[in-house]
């Protein structure tokens, strides 16, 4: 009998070894590491990132043996899962990979589990690979939030990040050392608790909820639950991903379910290098292009925001929806969707960080006063664009000031791999923006350390001293 998706993925799982893992599949997990510390120590101050903290001492106790990354709390693996996964989501300034956000689900149950366990650096690396590659191959065996049909943008009526809980409980059970059977019970599990799917909710409804497109510390701990439940002897169901009709399929409302993307060629062909995107700017990825282009325009030219007419932009085609389009700011949260808002800091010339979420910022009379001068429509060629390449993301920015109209335009924002070499943030690049978003919680002597030793991670006996470092 052939085995079933879940069997498979939980053979892919434990049969993963450091020793052979491709060159490129370690070195992304090495950025994803160093990136997600990094945005996880630039939240600490921020609303989201306080109340993640708060709720993780709550339910983690104290005296535990793991780390609440940015503070010198040391609480219980599940408290400190969820307050880092809290963190490293909150300036949305996380990686993102297909289906979107990953990172913030699939890493912090491994960092958990790792440092209570005393894990080797190449031990995390090859959960963090398992991770983002599972959750990688589901994601594009579902609806995507841009797919096109008919020539049109074609968004989901359900859609989100829900299937990321396979590939978080597949790092903590590789973490964990669990046998396959019992992993594979831990994934079928995990398909049954997953939080539901609520992006669309999400987006449509504003003001927008601001535990975003999916709580992180929430799926981290159905993670964390599904691999201990297995591990304490509950029964799985193994065929929840085969069933299309009653199973995980139907659960998150997908219309399209390609289950031969989710194990064709699994442990010999690592797909997720390929689309793991940095993000340089803690702003929804749908507005890059057009910093990238508004940045370059305003630093060339010395443009002073009060010198600015008017910005217009032409955007991709799925944005017109409550999310992007709001202009209400009432919440550092609502600073990072909002198209007219996003562009107003960015003409500011605030180096790309904690700071673009200062409220002195984003409630200034100058960002707001820009705001009302700053306008968008769809970009005519994005769905061409996109179907010709899927790392699209084609942005024009027309800024008028001084009686000129100055142009920018894009295809591909920086942070993406795609066919214009520079736009791939190099490990120089991570390690600028890992420590503007470190800058003033963390001696400089520990990030040194913290740089050296993930940028180095299978080199590193025991992850516990990396996450030593990261404690404030």
């Amino acid at each position: 009998m052939t085995n079933t998706i879940v069997e498979q993925l939980a053979d892919f799982t434990a049969r993963s070894d450091f020793a052979q893992l491709p060159d490129d599949v370690v070195e992304e997990s090495k950025r994803i590491v160093l990136d997600s510390i990094g945005c996880a120590l630039g939240a600490v101050n921020q609303p989201k990132g306080r109340i993640g903290i708060d709720y993780g001492r709550m339910t983690g106790g104290s005296g535990g043996d793991a780390t609440i990354i940015g503070t010198p709390e040391r609480v219980s693996v599940f408290g400190a899962s969820f307050a880092n996964g809290e963190l490293i989501n909150t300036l949305d300034a996380d990686a993102v990979l297909p289906p979107g956000h990953v990172t913030p689900y699939v890493l912090p149950g491994a960092l958990a589990v790792g440092e209570s366990s005393g894990a080797s650096g190449k031990d995390l690396i090859t959960a963090v690979a398992v991770g983002h590659e599972m959750s990688y191959r589901i994601g594009k065996a579902m609806d995507y939030l841009r797919d096109v049909k008919d020539g049109e943008v074609n968004t989901p009526k359900v859609y989100g990040y829900s299937s990321t809980v396979f590939g978080a409980t597949a790092a903590i059970t590789k973490l964990k050392g669990l046998t396959p059977d019992v992993q594979a019970h831990a994934l079928g599990i995990a398909g049954l608790i997953a939080p539901v799917n609520s992006f669309r909710s999400w987006s449509m409804h504003t003001p927008t909820s601001t535990i975003k497109y999916l709580l992180a510390g929430a799926l981290t701990q159905a993670a964390l639950t599904a691999a201990h439940m297995a591990e304490l002897g509950h029964r799985g169901d193994l065929q929840v991903l085969d069933d299309r009709e009653f199973g995980f399929p139907r659960f998150i409302g997908t219309s399209r379910w390609e289950a031969e993307r989710i194990t064709a060629d699994l442990g010999a062909d690592w797909q997720f290098p390929a689309e793991q995107t940095f993000k340089p700017y803690p702003h929804c990825r749908i507005l890059h292009a057009l910093l990238d282009s508004l940045r370059e325009i305003v630093d060339e030219n010395d443009l002073k925001p009060q010198e600015i007419d008017g910005i217009k932009a032409l955007v991709e085609g799925f944005v017109e929806q409550p999310l992007w389009l709001t202009r209400t700011i009432e919440h550092p949260h609502d600073a990072q969707f909002s198209i007219a808002h996003g562009l107003a800091v960015g003409a500011h010339r605030v180096p790309p960080g904690p700071k673009w979420h200062d409220p002195e910022l984003i409630y200034s009379e100058s960002v707001l006063g820009l705001m009302d001068r700053t306008t968008h429509e769809v970009h005519p060629d994005y769905v061409e664009m996109l179907s010709g390449n899927a790392a699209s993301r084609p942005a024009r920015i027309e800024v008028s000031a001084r009686g000129e109209t100055f142009v920018g335009e894009r295809r591909y924002p920086k942070g993406s791999k795609s066919p214009e070499p520079e736009t791939t943030m190099t490990n120089d690049e991570l390690v600028a923006k890992f420590r503007r978003n470190a800058d003033g919680i963390l001696p400089e002597s520990n990030l040194d350390r913290i740089v050296d030793a993930v940028l180095n991670l299978e080199s590193v006996g025991d992850i516990s001293s990396i996450m030593k470092q990261t404690a404030g």
